[in-house]
């Protein structure tokens, strides 16, 4: 990849990517949780957007999950989740993305008595008109929280399999903390019986003995955040051996007080390591940006070269679940983006 010089300001936000850590639910932008609360007659324990803001500073994941939780209240019927993700689709857009693997938790709202029907047809509807209208491609990966039973995430995938066509994989969230991957072992077995994809959270606020459980016991194919492993010498190597994507999240885990400041994360020395890193977003409307967004951040924060922002780029494609015919689609145009004469390209 050629060196540049002068990059234009927007480089690093424009740069086609795809985006493989978005919890669709934390795409819940005040005036939208506004809109629907309204909607479905939903009462908020805030005034207004500028309380709902306000109230966005954390101590910690746990802190942050029940404010995520309570704000998913507004979110009862398929129009509602629909709606929910053609905001966050049409965001993406605007800033480089062109697939998106996306996370979504039926337990957060079945527990409410909101059908998983409903949810996952918002969700679908969605992403079909994503695609027919944004050329952003997709998939959909349920996550089962961790913090519930075992019992509860394999009715969760029973649930699932009605709609099976729509699924691309599973994921393990919610509060990490004394919640081991491998209690979920059961349920993983009989998701990737069915053919579907495993990722797993592991090592954000948990240790690095999480990621090797979400390896082993679980088999993951991703490892969803994972900045941790920097702990384990032997664990560095096992991921740059065996190139196992890690989907970090900057701006999430500074918020989350993982880190204590931007420039103070290891993302660039993971890099710089080997691994194979991505950049996502998490949970932008909680976090304060969406992945473009967390492009530039980092790019400043870390002073990362514009060769690295394309690295992290070029990983997003690698990283996917995309056939390798799309991968190299996509990668394709990733360079003719970055070649263009108005980029100044030096060699």
């Amino acid at each position: 990849m050629r060196g540049m010089s002068g990059d234009p300001p927007n480089f690093a936000r424009d740069l086609p990517k795809a985006e493989l850590h978005l919890h669709i639910e934390g795409t819940l932008e005040p005036e939208l949780m506004f809109e629907l609360a309204d909607r479905n007659a939903v009462p908020l324990p805030y005034a207004s957007v500028e309380d709902v803001r306000r109230a966005y500073v954390f101590g910690d994941l746990q802190s942050f999950l029940d404010i995520y939780y309570a704000g998913c209240r507004v979110l009862l019927r398929e129009q509602d989740f629909y709606d929910l993700t053609w905001a966050y689709l049409t965001r993406a857009a605007a800033q480089g993305v062109r697939h998106a693997e996306i996370f979504f938790d039926p337990q957060t709202h079945t527990d409410r008595g909101v059908a998983f029907e409903t949810v996952i047809t918002g969700i679908h509807r969605a992403l079909d008109v994503g695609r027919d209208r944004l050329d952003i491609s997709s998939g959909l990966i349920m996550c089962f929280l961790r913090h519930l039973s075992a019992d509860a995430a394999m009715q969760t995938l029973t649930d699932a399999m009605p709609y099976r066509e729509w699924i691309l994989g599973v994921g393990l969230d919610s509060s990490e903390a004394g919640h081991p991957p491998s209690r979920f072992r059961a349920v993983y077995d009989r998701a990737r019986e069915a053919g579907l994809l495993p990722v797993a959270h592991a090592g954000e606020e948990g240790p690095p003995a999480y990621i090797w459980e979400a390896l082993d016991a679980l088999q993951a194919r991703r490892i969803d955040h994972g900045v941790r492993c920097a702990e384990d010498e032997r664990l560095v190597d096992r991921l740059v051996e065996e190139q196992v994507p890690l989907t970090v999240c900057p701006l999430s885990n500074v918020k989350l007080r993982v880190f204590p400041t931007l420039q103070q994360h290891n993302l660039k020395q993971l890099l710089q390591r080997g691994l194979m890193v991505t950049v996502n977003s998490d949970d932008p409307a909680y976090f304060g940006g969406y992945v473009g967004d967390t492009f530039q951040a980092i790019a400043a924060a870390l002073q990362l070269s514009p060769a690295e922002l394309v690295t992290l780029a070029q990983n997003s494609f690698k990283a996917s679940f995309l056939p390798d015919e799309q991968k190299h689609a996509h990668l394709n145009a990733l360079r003719r983006f970055v070649d263009q004469p108005s980029l100044k390209t030096t060699s």
